[in-house]
């Protein structure tokens, strides 16, 4: 799975540890998430999405 978080993460201008507070969870899972490494619940999917202005679909590419 490949995530845009990072890029949209920067277009709000907001650090890793602000998103994770937005969204309650710790930094190093937002770490993760923009590196791929972890797959989220649809629920963080959702806010992490919703924190940045954008939709589920836009923030990941799930690989088929």
């Amino acid at each position: 799975m490949e995530t845009r978080i990072r890029e949209f993460r920067a277009k709000k201008d907001m650090t890793q540890a602000q998103l994770a507070e937005a969204v309650g969870v710790r930094r190093e899972t937002i770490v993760f998430l923009e590196k791929g490494k972890y797959n989220p619940s649809l629920k963080l999917a959702h806010d992490v999405a919703k924190a940045l202005d954008t939709t589920i679909e836009e923030l990941f590419v799930f690989d088929d």
